[in-house]
């Protein structure tokens, strides 16, 4: 299992939500980063779909990969042991991740996979709170 993650969000130290806290409390920041992909905003959270944009996030290093995931799963609203990826939001993927200084690396990220027809798409990739 990966102990790497990428989050792009509510999740970002930047925003100061007590889950973002949560994590950093648990994790160790490897800095910024991007992926593959476009941004969206969904409501007050954004949700990051498949493409060839370039959605800006941050990487952390787990200190305890099961522990952290689990609460990630349940805040990112995923049912544990829920083969039927269309009734969650998102989806845990490993995806490869580019970190500012150049290293690419492969981390765990929440795709989102519910119709994102009536989303605006982010157009820099990089999310700030409304």
């Amino acid at each position: 299992m990966s102990d790497l993650i990428f989050v792009y969000g509510t999740l970002m130290s930047h925003t100061g939500t007590p889950k973002a806290v949560q994590l950093a409390a648990e994790a160790d920041s490897l800095g910024a980063a991007t992926i593959a992909g476009t941004l969206y905003r969904i409501s007050w959270y954004p949700g990051l779909g498949e493409g060839a944009g370039t959605v800006h996030g941050e990487v952390f290093r787990l200190r305890a990969p099961a522990a952290s995931l689990a609460w990630l799963d349940a805040y990112e609203g995923i049912v544990p042991g829920d083969a039927d990826r269309n009734r969650n939001e998102y989806e845990r993927v490993q995806r490869p991740v580019m970190l500012a200084d150049g290293r690419r690396l492969d981390a765990w990220v929440y795709l989102y996979r519910a119709d994102v027809s009536g989303c605006s798409p982010v157009a820099d990739g990089r999310w700030t709170t409304p």
